[in-house]
């Protein structure tokens, strides 16, 4: 799939490493330089995907979920997500900010869970009819300090709980080994950003990233 009109920014990292409010930054800027900004996440974005998400991520009423299952509900959420919302804000124009696609289920389920990430893959290119992003930023930060940020957000919101947050520290670890290993096979559409800095310096950071696909954000990052 094409869209030679719009940019797609995906946005990757470990549970609790600040993509979110990253995510919000980005979209103030970029609006007021007068672009058309949509945000959305995975899995969601939809309201099949919002239903899901209930099940795939809070984990309500949902005691067991095997992980090829788990692995093809994301993908089916994808789906809807691409056809419905990504690929027509593209076509208009738009920049699409996405909290995680692709390379989440690449590394969570394919590696994480052990299912394979030349099976992940194929499964991806499906949903999305191969629509890759432009530019992959991943955020990373010290697992210890990244659990305890998402762990107190849920304590401050705990209807919010994320059951991946709850899995052991060796789970995280080779998600984190994961994504770092994504941006050194892939250099071109990977840039690794720094998430131990404050909140402004890390917008900074991707700002400047950013800009060597969007020029008007080179004076801007320069504020």
């Amino acid at each position: 799939m094409k869209h030679s009109k719009g940019i797609f920014i995906t946005f990757e990292g470990v549970e609790g490493s600040g993509k979110s409010t990253q995510i919000f930054l980005l979209r103030d800027a970029l609006i007021s330089l007068g672009h058309e900004v949509i945000c959305t996440r995975e899995p969601g974005g939809t309201l099949l995907a919002e239903k899901v998400r209930t099940l795939l991520v809070n984990g309500e009423d949902l005691p067991f979920l095997s992980p090829r299952a788990e692995l093809l509900l994301f993908e089916a959420c994808r789906a809807q997500h691409v056809d419905e919302l990504i690929s027509p804000a593209l076509c208009r124009g738009s920049i699409v900010l996405c909290d995680r696609y692709i390379d989440s289920s690449a590394v969570y389920q394919g590696v994480a869970r052990a299912l394979g990430k030349e099976q992940v893959e194929e499964l991806n290119n499906f949903a999305t009819d191969h629509l890759i992003p432009d530019l992959t930023l991943v955020l990373d930060l010290d697992l210890k300090l990244a659990l305890d940020r998402a762990r107190s957000r849920n304590l401050a919101a705990p209807l919010n709980e994320n059951r991946f947050e709850n899995e052991a520290m060796e789970f995280h670890e080779i998600v984190r080994k994961g994504f770092l290993n994504l941006i050194q096979e892939n250099p071109k559409r990977f840039r690794l950003i720094p998430a131990a800095g404050s909140t402004e310096e890390i917008s900074k950071l991707i700002r400047r990233e950013v800009s060597t696909l969007i020029p008007t954000l080179k004076k801007e990052r320069l504020k």
